[in-house]
């Protein structure tokens, strides 16, 4: 039996990997503290649970749901495109289709658009579902490194235009993962010029839209003129509203990208069960002011996480957005070999940058998903364990 030679191109996936890293230290008795994966650890709102309840004894919602996501929830994503980027008038018809999360629709992109001899513009270091696609797809990626100095931009001028001619996909994430860099809607206008002079598909990951601290509102990239030209954007109800296990989101924009996404999606899926689709519903209701109290947890960690790491000789600057911080290793370290520090000296995981792509070589990331109390803890193990930034 022979698996496909495509699988001998593809790394273990990141957090599986620290999954195994993870087990195998705490089989030797050691506390585990872990700060790898954005996965938020407060409860789902309580008036989306009292959605989903609902919707459960409604037995109308047991059925098959449609592939595309029903009428009434992709009319309640263009309606709160509306209320939170002033982006009208998108058609819940063409514009808009649901996904599982956003996952799956990011993979299902690279089936819908790239072939082999395509390439593909990728973020590095950037999320890694972008270059295993890219290869599922038998396309080849470009990366476009994201560096401090460049405010974690890609440099647009940097790309070579026999590249940019044979593109098909450009991905931006922002605010970014793992990085928690930041775009304008200048610096995104001009990727939209960028896109629009190639005829590339330009693919906005918005997964971090609301996660956002210090009154910043990041932008979406339908608010530039005449983005829907070349540009789809992809939202996850996962971590606005601490719903990673629901599996729910949209995608809204170019007619023809959502149109091609829908057709591999109707062909791979069987649509999100309507009753977490009409708890959705509920949560593009949550009020500003909710919404704010549960980014306060974050940014209250995020506080606590930079000043502890400072403390210790980290030279970091506070992020507007994400669950994340973006932290170089000591001198002398690798990021492999840090975070390996980090893990059998103090019981910490986090993931090595370099497993988002070589540019993230020297950092490593930390998720703001643990209690204030386990973030003290980490940061007393470091200074008792004589870990310093250097």
């Amino acid at each position: 039996m022979q698996p496909a030679k495509r699988l001998d191109k593809i790394p273990p996936y990141l957090f599986a990997e620290l999954d195994r890293k993870r087990d195998e230290v705490a089989a030797k008795g050691i506390d585990i503290i872990n700060m790898g994966v954005g996965d938020p650890d407060q409860p789902t709102p309580a008036h989306i649970v009292q959605a989903m309840h609902q919707a459960i004894d409604d037995p109308s919602t047991h059925n098959y749901p449609p592939y595309q996501g029903t009428k009434e929830y992709r009319q309640a994503a263009a309606d709160w495109m509306e209320r939170r980027f002033n982006v009208k008038g998108l058609n819940c018809d063409t514009e808009i289709v649901s996904s599982i999360g956003s996952k799956e629709a990011i993979h299902n992109t690279f089936l819908a658009f790239v072939e082999a001899g395509d390439y593909t513009l990728i973020p590095d270091p950037g999320y890694p579902v972008y270059r295993t696609s890219t290869i599922f797809a038998g396309g080849e990626y470009y990366t476009m490194p994201l560096l401090a100095k460049n405010g974690f931009l890609p440099d647009l001028d940097a790309i070579p235009q026999e590249i940019a001619k044979k593109a098909k996909l450009f991905w931006i994430n922002y605010p970014n993962n793992p990085t928690g860099g930041i775009a304008t809607l200048d610096d995104l206008q001009k990727m939209v010029q960028f896109c629009r002079k190639y005829e590339i598909l330009l693919c906005h990951d918005h997964a971090y839209s609301e996660m956002a601290y210090d009154g910043y509102r990041p932008p979406s990239v339908l608010e530039v003129p005449g983005a829907k030209d070349v540009a789809i954007e992809f939202h996850s109800l996962s971590k606005s509203y601490n719903m990673t296990g629901w599996r729910v989101g949209f995608v809204a924009g170019n007619a023809t990208g959502i149109k091609a996404l829908g057709q591999v999606k109707t062909n791979v899926d069987s649509g999100i069960f309507k009753a977490i689709q009409r708890a959705a519903i509920a949560g593009f209701q949550t009020t500003e002011s909710d919404l704010q109290a549960l980014m306060s947890v974050y940014g209250q960690r995020r506080d606590l996480i930079v000043e502890g790491l400072k403390s210790l000789g980290w030279p970091l600057e506070v992020p507007k957005a994400t669950l994340y911080i973006w932290a170089p290793v000591p001198s002398g370290y690798s990021s492999t070999e840090f975070v390996t520090l980090l893990l059998e000296k103090c019981g910490i995981l986090v993931p090595p940058g370099n497993g988002y792509g070589s540019a993230g070589e020297g950092f490593f990331r930390i998720a703001l998903t643990v209690s204030q109390e386990k973030i003290h803890q980490a940061i007393s193990r470091m200074r008792e364990a004589g870990i310093r930034y250097q």
